[in-house]
């Protein structure tokens, strides 16, 4: 008994410096708070708590250069861009420490309430679960920005050889395919027209919107459109009609391995209605057995 009475005031001593901590950083990270009013409130829940996270990390002097920043930093060059990616690593930052500490300060306030040790330990471990899951967020967008581009990109590769082949310049079937639809690979096809158009060579336009695509497929065919270029418009013509029939060959791969995916996610379902269908079924004749 006095050893519980020991953990108990020990833990009600860690959740009061933890809360004093908690609001000191807090305090201290309001300045900080015009840094975060940009964010969308729907893709950066609890904003308003970010500049705790800040604070800390500039007490700390933290200097964003390990491996998992440099990881993270090319992953928000792709989504933001050179311009904003290293604000953006230290919003991700900023968020994951405000996030966990106040999940454990929440954490420890409910041990005190519910005086169970279990509830001490959820708290550490959804704490540690909210560091892990904002963490990820960018990869996550990463792997959904990937699947947009390719759902578009057959459709895009095949109106470039059509147009080219009927006779326009790539800067025109550019502009044509760019401005005629909607979606990720469209907006960076945008962004390669507006490059040509502020002075940027068309060989480097079309490299660097492979280069922000990052998917090795959209990189092969911008190489494709860089050698057609380099080598003449009928050249670029006849590798880009090769490349739409590649292309489409993907776009079926791709199609049976979303069918393949949604098949398998049926598997669990129909599994655990499997089982109650035998449970519904077993239990009534185990039951009579002895009657």
């Amino acid at each position: 008994m006095l050893g519980l009475d020991m953990l108990d005031y020990a833990i009600i001593a860690l959740g009061a410096i933890s809360f004093v901590v908690w609001l000191l950083f807090h305090l201290k990270g309001l300045k900080y708070s015009s840094m975060f009013e940009p964010l969308d409130d729907k893709e950066y829940p609890l904003k308003d708590i970010y500049g705790l996270g800040y604070a800390i990390l500039e007490t700390i002097k933290y200097k964003y250069k390990s491996k998992g920043d440099r990881k993270l930093r090319q992953e928000l060059e792709i989504i933001y861009g050179n311009k904003y990616s290293e604000y953006y690593l230290r919003v991700i930052h900023s968020q994951q420490i405000a996030m966990a500490f106040t999940v454990f300060v929440f954490g420890l306030a409910f041990y005190g309430l519910a005086d169970d040790p279990v509830a001490l330990l959820l708290g550490v471990m959804f704490a540690a679960l909210a560091y892990y899951y904002f963490g990820t967020v960018t990869s996550k967008k990463i792997l959904k920005r990937s699947d947009e581009l390719l759902g578009d990109f057959s459709e895009v590769v095949s109106k470039l050889a059509l147009l080219t082949n009927a006779g326009m310049i790539l800067r025109e079937a550019w502009y044509e395919v760019a401005y005629g639809g909607e979606g990720v690979i469209y907006t960076e096809m945008q962004i390669a027209y507006e490059e040509m158009n502020n002075g940027v060579a068309e060989i480097d336009a079309v490299y660097n919107f492979g280069t922000r695509c990052m998917i090795p497929e959209i990189k092969k065919f911008t190489s494709t459109i860089v050698q057609g270029m380099t080598k003449g418009s009928s050249e670029l013509v006849d590798m880009l009609q090769q490349q739409s029939k590649e292309v489409w060959q993907l776009k079926k791969q791709l199609v049976r391995r979303a069918g393949e995916k949604a098949a398998s996610k049926l598997l669990i379902p129909i599994c655990i209605m499997f089982v109650g269908i035998l449970i519904v079924i077993i239990v009534p004749i185990f039951a009579n057995i002895g009657v």
